[in-house]
């Protein structure tokens, strides 16, 4: 069997340099290679032109024994990813029956448009390549070695990569190649920015064993620190990481919410909800309903997730909400007292255990309020009660509103850890 050290992707396609898709195959890929012990190296971007590509297969080559390929495997003719293939590993194009015959079944079952000479051409595929199905399109994956290194190329649309990502690819990988144990262990904290939190915990980190990495992952009011361990001794890497995430604990426990590989707070304000069986509403004005909408995607969201009123405008919040009037013009809207109200009448409106209610003045304008742009108010009502706090995010509107919106979750989540 065979070591590996590193991988690379390649993702080919004037649609990504032009910023017209987002290049969200690389981020799935190197995911799940490092799920199974593969580092990626480099993730590169090309043109579908034949140079480019060959450039970029040969600098590939130098560094990795694994090159993995999305994009240009369409039946047009901008789509030269094959032929670009053949000629890097000095190979040529040849039928293959199999994946004809899938081509033409697609066609026949599933597509109205008459099958072309252009779509059978997708059946052509190098000699010396391995295909790999593509049960949902017609462009198959390939495999292919040259001196020690594997080539491989997949289709561009995502839920087709996904497929073969997994059914496909990753089980050669793991058949052919040994590799290391890789264990992440994410430790999510919450109210101090990345240089505050590094400064806690400098001479932790300058201690890590040499086989253990920190990585800061900072976002708008809060830092992920991830652990990442690699090495031969799984149960070793497992104990040691263990014991590092306890150290830890013991210095910024105080802003520690959760220790979960990937698992964003929402998802744990979900999970939380569910495990106790209580429901959550939402009140939004200035975070135009973004709560709302974290949360319903995650899967299952109608088990706890009520619904939300996005109430925008001072008029809806007075007029669907019920927030009485007097108190609006007597507080202003942005204001403990109509993110107070917003959230107990969200709450009975929807019958809900929990809600949230936001309300604030995200610029550029300060609109129905006086007050500063970044203010925010933000209410959580709950079996105990309504809090409410204020703060100042700032005078970006995107940053206030996000920061807004991680910090109404980190509020929910203390308050259902709390009863």
């Amino acid at each position: 069997m065979q070591s590996i050290m590193q991988a690379e992707i390649i993702t080919i396609g004037d649609e990504i340099l032009i910023g017209q898709i987002v290049d969200s195959n690389s981020a799935f890929i190197a995911k799940e290679l490092n799920k199974i012990g593969v580092s990626v190296y480099q993730i590169t971007s090309v043109q579908d032109d034949r140079q480019h590509i060959l450039d970029a297969l040969s600098d590939a080559n130098t560094r990795s024994q694994l090159v993995i390929m999305t994009g240009g495997l369409g039946p047009t003719k901008d789509d030269i990813t094959k032929h670009t293939l053949c000629e890097f590993l000095d190979d040529e194009l040849e039928q293959d029956d199999a994946v004809l015959a899938h081509v033409e079944m697609l066609f026949e079952k599933y597509i109205s448009t008459p099958i072309s000479d252009l779509n059978r051409k997708q059946a052509l595929v190098p000699t010396k390549a391995v295909v790999l199905k593509n049960k949902y399109g017609t462009a198959p994956g390939l495999w292919m070695e040259k001196n020690g290194s594997v080539f491989v190329s997949l289709p561009g649309v995502p839920f087709e990569m996904k497929h073969l990502v997994i059914d496909e690819l990753i089980p050669k990988i793991v058949e052919k190649f040994e590799r290391p144990h890789i264990l992440h262990k994410t430790i999510m904290t919450y109210g101090l920015g990345e240089s505050a939190v590094a400064n806690r915990i400098e001479e932790w980190e300058h201690n890590l064993p040499p086989f253990v990495k920190l990585a800061y992952l900072p976002s708008l009011g809060r830092v992920r620190l991830r652990l990442t361990a690699k090495g031969a001794d799984k149960d070793l890497l497992k104990r040691t990481v263990a014991a590092e995430t306890q150290k830890l604990y013991q210095l910024i426990g105080d802003i520690i919410y959760g220790v979960e590989e990937d698992e964003s707070i929402e998802a744990l304000v979900a999970k939380l909800l569910t495990d106790k069986k209580m429901t959550l509403a939402t009140a939004e004005s200035f975070t135009g309903g973004k709560i709302a909408q974290q949360l319903t995607a995650i899967p299952g969201a109608s088990k706890y997730f009520k619904g939300s009123i996005v109430s925008y405008a001072t008029e809806t919040k007075i007029k669907v909400l019920g927030v009485n009037e007097d108190l609006v013009k007597k507080h202003s809207v942005v204001s403990q007292e109509v993110a107070v109200a917003m959230a107990e009448s969200v709450k009975e409106l929807l019958g809900s255990d929990f809600s949230i209610a936001t309300t604030g003045n995200a610029g550029p304008t300060k609109g129905d309020s006086d007050a500063e742009v970044g203010t925010v108010y933000i209410a959580i009502s709950g079996p105990k009660g309504t809090i409410v706090e204020k703060f100042v995010m700032g005078n970006h509107r995107e940053r206030i509103v996000q920061k807004s919106v991680n910090k109404a979750f980190e509020m929910l989540q203390k308050e259902i850890t709390n009863l």
